[in-house]
């Protein structure tokens, strides 16, 4: 007897299931994801991280990542692979990014499209588009510290990242791989693997890398595609999927590593947002977004979240970072900065949009954060009186793109938690 394809499906759905259960248990008892007690080169440990993201500053960041300012960023998603030409793009909807762009069919999708850029929609009206135009002309006024060629470009665009959040969309294989590949062997091909043989700012390089390579994983395992048909889309944790991703058995025991480089991550961006404090607490600055009393009211916020991030009471201390030989320190942080800036470009070759999306933010952030903590003289000179022009300077971009960078990571952190739960279900 032949199924009919409905209860072919429903089968197939709960067969998945099953299998995950029993995949999940076996794991559940191994306690994989429960990474505890202190992290290398650092004074701190995870269960403080822990209580202070979850309990204090996780709520209070997510509120203010709602906000009109800090919810649009601007990015050019059509620059061309720079390394290679076999650049594959993937073609499905859920890898669509949508902009505030002017009115396209909705209903495109349905067909075969050239682009899949053609996949996008209308998510901004009028009014807010041309807000969108006045603060620019209000950032213009401002001294830029560098130009970022995505705001310039004339294909960059707004796009509202509240309607374009970051989960699994079903790109995969190869085409990934090559991307994570590319950024751990050409960037870093010394230190590839653990060794405990490097000075502290090279693992603290791979470790920030490896950091965001296991944030993303951790997205995309919490958002998972577990159903997609003509009728409805839908995202849900799996279970399984974060196994594949961070088991020590099925990782060669490199899974925990991944986590605890996780942390390290929070750490260098928590740090990072604590230093800029003083550049935010300016009178002179304000969050536009043309609404006086609603800038006003984030900007109190915003100074609640980086006080708040001020109290942490093991910060990162990055001053055990280019603290030796000052000819060698400066040629180490130059090399840095130089395999961050490929990292970057590396970016524009990620097939899929929306992750290409949430790649060059959260690249441009964690950049932003080394930047704020290699200034550290620039932002002393913020509360000098006698300084009449600081140096340091952040734009709307930097600013949006670091705060974003940091709610991603916070997020991951309490992620952690709810995985940990699930698995302990499984027991």
């Amino acid at each position: 007897m032949i199924m009919s394809v409905g209860r072919l499906t429903v089968f197939a759905a709960l067969l998945a299931s099953i299998m995950q259960v029993a995949f999940s248990r076996g794991a559940g008892d191994r306690c994989f994801c429960q990474v505890t007690g202190n992290l290398d080169d650092c004074a701190c440990d995870v269960e403080t991280i822990d209580a202070f993201n979850n309990d204090q500053l996780f709520p209070k960041l997510q509120k203010l990542l709602e906000s009109d300012y800090f919810r649009f960023y601007k990015v050019n998603l059509d620059k061309p692979c720079p390394f290679w030409t076999d650049n594959n793009q993937c073609g499905m909807s859920s890898c669509a990014v949508q902009p505030c762009s002017p009115v396209r069919d909705p209903y495109k999708r349905r067909f075969k499209v050239s682009h899949p850029m053609d996949f996008l929609t209308v998510v901004c009206s009028e009014k807010t588009r041309e807000a969108l135009q006045n603060w620019n002309l209000h950032d213009d006024e401002a001294e830029r510290f560098c130009v970022i060629d995505d705001v310039e470009s004339p294909d960059a665009q707004y796009v509202d990242l509240l309607l374009n959040p970051e989960r699994f969309t079903g790109y995969k294989g190869p085409a990934a791989w090559q991307i994570w590949n590319s950024i751990y062997e050409e960037n870093s091909p010394a230190f590839y693997r653990w060794l405990d043989g490097q000075c502290v700012e090279k693992r603290a390089f791979y470790r920030l890398i490896s950091g965001l390579h296991s944030s993303i994983n951790i997205h995309l395992s919490a958002r998972y595609l577990m159903d997609d048909n003509w009728f409805q889309k839908k995202w849900s944790h799996n279970v399984s999927e974060f196994q594949q991703r961070f088991d020590s058995e099925l990782t060669a025991g490199e899974g925990p590593k991944r986590l605890r480089n996780l942390y390290f991550l929070y750490l260098i961006e928590l740090r990072a947002l604590a230093k800029a404090l003083p550049f935010f607490q300016q009178s002179s600055f304000q969050l536009y977004t043309g609404q006086p009393r609603k800038d006003q009211a984030h900007k109190e916020l915003l100074l609640e979240v980086l006080r708040l991030a001020d109290t942490f009471p093991l910060h990162f201390n990055e001053n055990s970072l280019f603290a030796g030989d000052e000819k060698e320190a400066g040629k180490l942080k130059e090399d840095i900065r130089l395999s961050f800036k490929n990292i970057s470009r590396i970016m524009d070759c990620v097939g899929c949009f929306k992750c290409r999306l949430w790649g060059k933010l959260q690249t441009q952030g964690l950049g932003t954060a080394l930047k704020v903590l290699f200034s550290r003289r620039q932002i002393d000179d913020l509360t000098k009186p006698n300084v009449p022009r600081p140096a340091f300077q952040l734009n709307r971009q930097e600013i949006v793109s670091i705060f974003n960078a940091f709610g991603r990571i916070s997020t991951s952190i309490k992620e952690l938690k709810n995985f940990r739960s699930m698995l302990a279900d499984f027991r």
